[in-house]
């Protein structure tokens, strides 16, 4: 058992408590994993809030993380002690109907098929304080240490930096991904993004490298259109000034509204309006933001030829797309870097989610 330090949400709506936990040793087919680094996303926000599915309390977020294995159980074949990895949000198990379909990348062992709470024996390998602590998609990177199933790590290359490379475990392969695998944004194409977060500059970089020819970021914080310009935008608007609606908007300055668009905020309105952006005969609209209340639309909208599509994880098949992902990351095809904002020691996590309240 190794005792470190982890930062434990014991109920929603509460900061989180950095405390001493226990983590077991790893059991057959697992792994167990030193995490060196963590970035923050929205949907731990959502944890902490409350907000997120079928969650259970305390629990230890986090899912997008990058560290070195520490030691393996019985079984485990694809990694060693002190090689570097990703543990992965969404598993990769190869053996569900999905994993073995090559246009999927989602695998039945995942979150939303059935809770990832606790191992998939039914056991957590948290403690603390003599109670049993929660795991979180099964990697709860908020931890010095986690242990992990096999197929939910990915090996990466030696080289990778793990203190940029963390965010591939979430937001940056999904905003990426949305564009170059869930769209197939295609050269010379018109693209608008909602949401100009980690997730939605990622989106642009999927768009500038499928070679779009115009991409319009949307977002009512003009602070991140600098950020937005440098990773490939060629507009870059804000809803709060005009009187009309912003798809009308969009679909002005494009002639016929644009070939592809991506919501990666999560709300209902913005979720519309991204819809009602994209060409209404041809035009593809990527839902990435995720969404907690229903929503209703008119289906007019989808009865002149739209599509409109949802994405989890930007449709990597996680474990066998990672270390290429790393590998295009190591050759420079892209500056993944450039979302980094803040580098906080892990005492100060509370203030890591200040800084995203205040979109930082």
């Amino acid at each position: 058992v190794i005792r470190c330090r982890a930062a434990v949400a014991w109920a929603p709506g509460k900061p989180l408590s950095v405390e001493e936990v226990e983590v077991a040793p790893p059991k057959a087919g697992e792994v167990r994993i030193k995490l060196v680094v963590t970035g923050i996303c929205r949907t731990d926000e959502h944890l902490l809030q409350g907000c997120f599915p079928n969650a259970e309390f305390p629990v230890i977020p986090g899912h997008e993380g990058a560290g070195i294995v520490e030691s393996i159980g019985e079984g485990v074949t694809s990694m060693n002690p002190g090689d570097k990895v990703i543990p992965l949000c969404l598993p990769q198990c190869g053996e569900c109907s999905f994993c073995q379909n090559p246009q999927s990348n989602f695998c039945q062992k995942s979150q939303i098929s059935e809770p990832q709470n606790l191992l998939p024996d039914k056991t957590s390998r948290f403690s603390c304080k003599g109670k049993q602590i929660h795991h979180f998609l099964w990697v709860s990177t908020f931890s010095e240490y986690t242990v992990v199933p096999e197929y939910a790590v990915a090996k990466i290359d030696a080289a990778a930096p793990l203190d940029k490379v963390c965010l591939f475990g979430c937001g940056f392969s999904t905003g990426y991904g949305a564009a170059i695998n869930t769209a197939k944004v295609k050269p010379g194409s018109t693209c608008a993004i909602f949401g100009l977060g980690g997730v939605g500059l990622s989106v642009v970089m999927g768009c500038k490298t499928a070679g779009a020819s115009r991409i319009i970021a949307v977002d009512i914080n003009k602070d991140k259109f600098a950020k937005a310009k440098e990773l490939g935008a060629t507009d870059c608007i804000n809803p709060r000034d005009f009187k009309k609606p912003i798809q009308e908007v969009i679909t002005e300055m494009t002639g016929q509204g644009v070939d592809y668009s991506f919501e990666a905020i999560g709300h209902a309105d913005t979720m519309i309006a991204a819809l009602a952006s994209c060409n209404m005969n041809t035009g593809v609209c990527v839902m990435v933001g995720v969404l907690d209340s229903k929503i209703s639309i008119d289906p007019t909208l989808l009865l002149t030829g739209r599509t409109w599509k949802g994405t989890m994880l930007g449709g990597w098949k996680m474990r066998e797309c990672m270390p290429k992902l790393v590998s295009s990351y190591l050759e420079k095809k892209f500056n993944s870097d450039l979302l980094i904002t803040h580098t906080l020691p892990f005492a100060e996590v509370n203030e890591g989610f200040e800084l995203l309240h205040a979109g930082k």
